[in-house]
């Protein structure tokens, strides 16, 4: 079986609990779409004198590994894919470039440049994401990033934070447009860091609620589809001040991308 080179922490066990696994095809393709067209991702990926990028985490089975792969292709085509997973069960041989091992929060002694972390630390207790975002974040070869997201079954509901090596960067939420009645939906897939803070008084729960005031007053947009409905209430939000990231190219997704100092939690 094909293993990336490396050498793990000192007990040569990976540093995590087993998931339950679940995956699909094509379950990340929002946040792959992002990463593709995000300026900082592929600066990073063209700077790194090797372009290695980590999936941790990636499941039962590695459909969403090989997307990843032929995706961020298209940023730096020679880019080294490795796809860790603490389960030895789901551990695969390595095809159409991408290799796979066993290998946890320490990333099997691995530098990646990108550590991608979906559907990961769900399943952990709140109290458990700082420490594992440090494990990671000092796992990152200079200059690297760390995506840590959720997202639902289908990837139709997804969020996710963007960190480099010394702290969280931006908050991204991303859904089908024809998914959700309104932004606040999304709450239930908010990553573990926030999930339990969309309450009154926190941030992130001020932003949802800003977020679908603006789209209900974008309301008579309605005919002409969710997409444009969202870029008006989108607009609007821009208007009252907050620093809602303006797309670079039209999406076909709905996006919603704010500085973490935006939504980080209130102490």
């Amino acid at each position: 079986m094909s293993r990336p080179s490396g050498t793990r922490t000192g007990s040569g066990k990976p540093d995590g609990v087993i998931t339950r696994g679940t995956t699909g095809i094509n379950r990340l393709r929002r946040s792959d779409r992002w990463l593709m067209h995000r300026a900082a991702v592929a600066d990073t990926l063209h700077a790194a004198a090797d372009p290695l990028v980590v999936d941790l985490g990636y499941g039962a089975r590695p459909h969403t590994t090989f997307e990843l792969a032929s995706r961020l292709r298209t940023v730096r085509p020679d880019i080294r894919v490795v796809g860790l997973e603490i389960d030895p069960a789901r551990v695969v041989e390595a095809r159409d470039g991408v290799s796979f091992a066993r290998g946890g929060f320490e990333l099997a002694g691995l530098n990646p440049v990108l550590i991608r972390a979906f559907n990961v630390l769900r399943q952990y207790p709140e109290d458990a994401v700082a420490g594992a975002w440090a494990k990671l974040q000092s796992g990152l070869a200079p200059g690297g990033l760390l995506i840590d997201g959720t997202c639902d079954e289908l990837g139709r509901r997804c969020a996710w934070v963007l960190l480099d090596a010394d702290r969280p960067l931006s908050l991204t939420l991303a859904w089908d447009p024809f998914d959700i009645e309104r932004p606040s939906d999304i709450a239930e897939r908010l990553p573990k860091a926030l999930i339990h803070r969309n309450v009154p008084g926190e941030p992130v729960y001020e932003l949802l609620q800003s977020a679908d005031r603006a789209w209900a007053t974008a309301a008579p947009n309605a005919p002409f589809g969710p997409r444009v409905r969202w870029r008006a209430a989108a607009q609007l939000l821009r208007q009252q001040g907050l620093p809602v990231e303006v797309p670079r190219r039209r999406l076909r997704d709905c996006v919603l991308t704010v500085p973490w100092s935006l939504v980080a939690p209130a102490l």
